[in-house]
């Protein structure tokens, strides 16, 4: 008999908690369990074209039935577990705000701290949580010392806000921007690295790296520019400080950080990993801590502790405590199947629409060079003219992209689009292109 009870106990038959939770899991839930528990041996390469499967994921998110949205590239939906953390956690703050936000609420900030880590691969010491890229990256771009002279290399193709706070800096206070201007998609790496080298002199004080290439989805070989960066520079310069734009990689394809060989990261959360909107983190390298400013005040006595960047005033704890139900729900799925599937469905149209009179397309095929952004173009069209051709006859939702060498319509799938919702895609290309 207690060998029964035990094995019955073991199964959770008889836990009360065990079954009101099975009781109150939600249908979408168990499907979905269900159907990871089926594909558990299936080769991540091989389950990116299931459809059965990853209809189970689309039911995690709340889908908008009226249109399709191909501009995840901008900010993603979250899964429904991680919405309904993010209202449970608003409700629990609103019955005293002073209490419930910072005494119970913003408790969970180090227990994230070390989850981010986890996924990152560094040290929790090393992350700093953020509302977004652009803030995690301007907290380093304003707070590294230079001095009038020192040079900067960078790309005409990051991000608008990143260039925006270099030239801040370059009108304040004299240091030089040094321009790089890559022709893309490229599937050298040997020539975009030295793109990058050859703009390194003795005064070269940072490089700036767009982990991949927002407006066209390229991955940028940043460990190699970085090892070059870490060299002996030329005529007795210094070690040039490395900072990585993540804003679209992190949790879109696997890699650790400390891999990139970098010294300062930031990244959103709230593109792939499919957090809440306004959640992202900065990295810094332990020992590059102390000699970065923090873009808000902090004390003395934080010089060389991540926290320092974290004085951002009051904020909604909410939102970011719900960053840790995304974590495990991009872990539930698993990095590898994610990257695959996001892969297979950038090919997926890819592929249907690259043979069509006057298409061009803009991203590579190869996973070493791209991943689930792809840009498209028309021969003597506008990216605008395909944009609201899409949305006024399929009500597909994509952004127009038009920035420096780079034009052309921007989609960005996710794990929730489905083959048939990109079906409707290539048939509204093809309308575009062959009018009736």
């Amino acid at each position: 008999m207690s060998n029964r009870r035990s094995f019955l106990q073991k199964m959770g038959l008889l836990s009360a908690s065990a079954i009101t939770a099975n009781m109150l899991q939600p249908a979408w839930s168990r499907n979905l369990q269900d159907a990871m528990n089926k594909v558990a041996s299936i080769p991540p390469s091989e389950l990116a074209s299931d459809e059965e499967f990853w209809h189970y994921v689309q039911q995690s998110y709340t889908i908008a039935p009226n249109f399709i949205n191909l501009n995840n590239g901008g900010v993603a939906p979250a899964p429904k577990s991680v919405a309904d953390a993010m209202k449970t956690n608003y409700d629990i703050s609103n019955q005293a705000p002073s209490y419930f936000m910072w005494r119970v609420i913003d408790q969970g900030r180090e227990p994230l701290r070390k989850n981010l880590a986890q996924l990152a691969g560094c040290s929790a010491e090393e992350i700093a949580l953020h509302r977004n890229a652009s803030e995690a990256l301007e907290t380093v771009i304003f707070g590294i010392e230079l001095k009038a002279g020192d040079e900067v290399v960078l790309t005409k193709q990051d991000y608008p806000n990143m260039i925006g706070a270099w030239r801040q800096r370059e009108r304040r206070e004299g240091i030089k921007l040094v321009w790089i201007n890559l022709e893309l998609p490229s599937e050298d790496e040997n020539y975009i690295v030295k793109q990058y080298t050859d703009a390194f002199t003795a005064k070269t004080k940072v490089v700036q790296i767009t982990h991949m290439i927002n407006w066209i989805g390229q991955k940028i070989p940043v460990r190699k520019i970085a090892d070059e960066a870490k060299k002996n520079p030329p005529a007795g310069g210094q070690e040039i400080l490395v900072l990585v734009d993540g804003a679209h990689t992190f949790a879109q394809f696997e890699f650790l950080i400390p891999d990139l060989n970098c010294d300062y990261f930031g990244t959103s959360l709230h593109k792939w990993l499919g957090a809440p909107i306004g959640t992202g983190f900065l990295y810094v390298r332990k020992e590059k801590i102390r000699s970065v400013w923090p873009l808000f005040g902090a004390g003395d006595k934080e010089d060389d502790n991540i926290r320092k960047f974290e004085h951002l005033g009051t904020r909604p704890f909410y939102i970011e405590e719900a960053i840790d139900k995304a974590i495990d729900f991009h872990d539930m799925i698993g990095s590898k199947r994610k990257e695959e599937r996001l892969l297979y469905l950038k090919n997926y149209w890819m592929n249907k629409v690259k043979d069509l009179p006057g298409v061009k397309l803009h991203t590579s095929f190869k996973k070493e060079f791209g991943c689930a952004i792809g840009l498209v173009s028309v021969d003597g069209k506008t990216p605008a003219e395909l944009e609201s051709f899409l949305w006024d006859n399929y009500k597909i939702h994509t952004v127009g992209i038009i920035w420096e060498n780079i034009k052309g319509v921007r989609i960005t799938p996710n794990v929730y689009t489905s083959t048939k919702n990109l079906d409707r895609l290539v048939e509204g290309i093809t309308a575009f292109v062959k009018p009736s």
